[in-house]
């Protein structure tokens, strides 16, 4: 698993958004976050679509979180934009393991060594809330 650009902007965008008291528009977020308009356009939408933020249309519109900070974890954002959390293809739902005993069961060494790590990051990311990176942020400064 890496974390690529798109991510971790995302995860950014969201931190932005709710560290602000009110509705907050595309432009704006693009210079807070220092990312092309364009490309905050993009994360945003898929941000929209899976549920994090609200979009509100017309003068006053922009973006705000569907929920409390507290209450979307990083997991949940990372997922949104890569997709389901997998260290390796032997995790995939769809992946068909045929190195152990010449079968279709991955139930190999590995395997269980791969998922116990997948467990541990996804409990990871899961602990970590987007209000955890707005606190941090502010620690910091």
């Amino acid at each position: 698993m890496k974390i690529n650009m798109e991510t971790d902007y995302a995860l950014r965008i969201m931190r932005c958004i709710a560290g602000r008291d009110s509705v907050t528009d595309a432009k704006t977020v693009s210079e807070l976050v220092g990312v092309s308009q364009r490309f905050t356009l993009k994360i945003l939408g898929k941000l929209t679509a899976g549920g994090v933020l609200l979009s509100h249309k017309g003068a006053n519109g922009g973006y705000e979180l569907s929920r409390p900070a507290d209450r979307i974890t990083m997991r949940q954002i990372i997922e949104i934009i890569d997709g389901p959390l997998v260290i390796s293809r032997c995790l995939s739902g769809n992946f068909v393991c045929r190195h152990e005993n010449g079968t279709d069961s991955c139930d190999c060494f590995f395997n269980r060594v791969f998922d116990e790590i997948n467990m541990t990051i996804a409990a990871k990311l899961d602990s970590v809330t987007i209000a955890d990176a707005v606190i941090g942020r502010e620690r910091a400064n």
